[in-house]
């Protein structure tokens, strides 16, 4: 069973700045396009970043500048160093494969306050 853990999530004051890691469980990951969304209250899920198996990457308009999706195919993990946070970042946040998702992990909350 494919599996998907992620964490770093936390509060954090707006202009803030964390670090978010997934573990992913199945094999051949380096060949996958992985990708960061985020689900809001009372919104839809929305993919944020992601990163093809050659290391490109494309961002929501929303995150341009401020989010960075990376991976390490050694580990199995594709992380999202998030800066600049505003409220409206507020979410949980989960990793997938984008082309070919597997469930959904348990997410990790990110929560941007004063």
């Amino acid at each position: 069973q494919v599996q998907l853990v992620e964490s770093g999530g936390g509060l954090v004051q707006p202009g803030g700045s964390l670090r978010l890691s997934c573990a992913a469980s199945r094999s051949g990951f380096r060949l996958y396009t992985m990708g960061w969304y985020r689900q809001a209250p009372g919104k839809q899920r929305e993919l944020v970043a992601h990163i093809t198996s050659g290391g490109s990457t494309n961002y929501a308009d929303s995150v341009k500048g401020r989010f960075t999706i990376s991976r390490d195919n050694a580990k199995n993990t594709v992380n999202l160093q998030m800066n600049s946070l505003k409220p409206e970042d507020t979410a949980v946040y989960y990793c997938n494969y984008v082309q070919r998702p597997v469930e959904w992990g348990q997410g990790t909350q990110v929560t941007v306050s004063s």
